[in-house]
């Protein structure tokens, strides 16, 4: 109920905020405008979060009718984890609030008052949602937050902890939100420096620190996936681990090759990313469907699948290995350049981050059955587990 009256009140504002963006010509190809380059990587940042929360309850509600025992996997307290009813009712409510302060900020603006006087307003609500996360008391799922801190913490000094489940789970997401990571990086230089007194947008990008700090963000959640596959593999010995070590090291390159390709633009250097950015993509996509997914078994009795499916049809696997391929072709538009006429370039760049986004929400369905298979046939758990889908089930 509570996700239907918010979701309804996020649908309403976004359409107001869509329809008076379009009438000021805001998200037009531009030379200058202070207002995509100060407020909308706000907009953004909240936007892909958000959908990357929304796309998690969405496999949480697939996960339990397909019976994939995701609470034992990522060892989660059945008490309180999140169930995807909650899921859904904070993307609700927060993307209400989001696009409600956002479209009160524009409105302002529209009505003759200058940016200098309402600037601070998209800087507070950034800060007022690091409040929430941070906030010690028993409200507003107090346990969820405290544990994806604890999970952030082990991520971040990978190699001290040892590394479960869920820690390289996490991993794996941020590494499809290396835009959201540059767009947080960006508010809080802008607001910390007290740059958005003066509307000074261009002095981070002007300052070497924070350039040489965007360039590593950019790299940090491969380089914590990294050394977690260092870790697992000097607890377990597993020399798979190396093997999975081996794609972050790919992706961590093709990734400079096209960064030094914005910087310089030459031919070698397309060249360069051309043939980092294919064998890259090539081993990402073995590991997708081979090692993450346990599909393209070549003596399954279901061809290019596997033995075992938790899913009744088979299309539905050929289909997602078929569109993982695609999105995981996103490189493409760093060579090819291409727009929607004239849309400005950070429309463009948000929805291939959101393709990406995508992309992780389906990767993940695929990874957990794989898991949940694999923990059934080596009889850490059992395949079909009565307790709590039972409850869930009489709920639903």
């Amino acid at each position: 109920m509570n996700s239907g009256v918010f979701s309804g009140c996020f649908l309403a504002l976004l359409a107001g905020y869509v329809i008076m963006a379009h009438v000021t010509g805001l998200y037009k190809r531009q030379q200058k405008s202070v207002y995509m380059e100060t407020v909308y990587p706000v907009l953004s940042m909240f936007s892909l979060i958000f959908l990357h929360l929304f796309l998690y309850g969405c496999n949480i509600f697939a996960w339990r009718k397909t019976r994939i025992n995701y609470s034992f996997i990522f060892e989660l307290a059945l008490t309180k984890e999140l169930k995807y009813r909650d899921v859904f009712l904070i993307c609700a409510t927060a993307m209400a609030a989001v696009v409600g302060v956002m479209f009160g900020h524009l409105t302002l603006l529209t009505k003759g008052y200058s940016y200098a006087q309402v600037q601070a307003i998209p800087g507070l609500l950034f800060l007022a949602f690091l409040l929430i996360l941070v906030c010690p008391f028993n409200t507003i799922y107090r346990s969820s937050r405290y544990r994806f801190l604890c999970v952030m913490r082990n991520i971040i000094l990978s190699p001290f902890y040892k590394v479960v489940m869920l820690d390289f789970f996490m991993a794996d997401q941020l590494c499809s939100q290396v835009p959201m990571l540059r767009n947080i990086e960006y508010v809080i230089c802008y607001y910390i420096t007290g740059s958005y007194k003066t509307q000074d947008y261009g002095y981070c990008m002007r300052t070497k620190h924070y350039r040489d700090l965007a360039y590593a963000v950019s790299f940090l959640p491969y380089y914590w996936r990294t050394l977690q596959c260092a870790r697992r593999w000097f607890d377990e010995g597993d020399t798979g681990h190396l093997f999975n070590l081996g794609k972050y090291v790919s992706a961590i390159l093709a990734a400079g090759a096209r960064l030094a390709y914005e910087k310089d633009g030459s031919v070698g250097w397309l060249c360069v990313v051309v043939i980092m950015s294919i064998a890259a993509t090539v081993y990402q996509l073995y590991w997708d469907f081979v090692k993450d997914w346990g599909l393209l078994q070549m003596n399954s009795k279901n061809p290019w699948l596997r033995d075992e499916l938790m899913l009744r049809g088979k299309t539905i696997y050929y289909f997602s290995m078929g569109l993982n391929l695609i999105l995981r072709l996103a490189w493409l538009q760093t060579v090819l350049h291409s727009s929607f006429e004239n849309v400005d370039y950070r429309v463009t760049s948000l929805f291939l981050a959101v393709v990406e986004v995508i992309r992780r929400g389906l990767w993940n369905f695929y990874r957990l059955e794989n898991e949940h298979l694999n923990n059934a046939g080596k009889f850490r758990a059992v395949k079909t587990v009565p307790l709590p889908f039972h409850e869930v089930d009489e709920e639903d």
